[in-house]
């Protein structure tokens, strides 16, 4: 009888605290300046800006394990992103979006890069125009 006089008391106990709660966690509504509204003049809807394929490629660089060894300005392991961007073009595209995926060697030295197998052609591909976008 104590077990279930105990339980009923932490239930009206946790009810209470939750009805509470959410009285309290209410916002009020922002208020609006209608004197700046123009009534007869429709309301363009804003649409979201699209991120372009060089800022698509800035953050799945950032999420992926480059940074470990390439830097934007200075070399690391490998070569600054400047550096890569100095030497190679757009026309490089496809060449260098494989060269993340599969890995490679020996067009910077002879420390080899990693392949990346789990990074799509299209998610290279971004991240190449990122890089590119760094030519000075």
């Amino acid at each position: 009888m104590k077990k279930l006089t105990l339980i009923m008391t932490v239930l009206v106990s946790l009810s209470s605290y939750s009805c509470h709660k959410t009285e309290n966690s209410k916002t009020a509504e922002p208020e609006i300046d209608y004197s700046t509204v123009d009534i007869g003049k429709p309301v363009e809807a804003t649409k979201p800006t699209e991120l372009t394929n060089a800022e698509k490629g800035k953050g799945l660089v950032e999420k992926a394990d480059c940074l470990s060894c390439h830097a934007v300005n200075s070399k690391l392991i490998g070569p600054s992103y400047h550096d890569v961007a100095g030497k190679y073009t757009t026309a490089d595209r496809d060449v260098l979006a494989s060269k993340i995926i599969e890995g490679g060697k020996g067009n910077w030295g002879d420390v080899p890069m990693t392949s990346h197998p789990t990074i799509s052609k299209d998610e290279a591909s971004q991240m190449v125009d990122y890089i590119l976008s760094l030519k000075k």
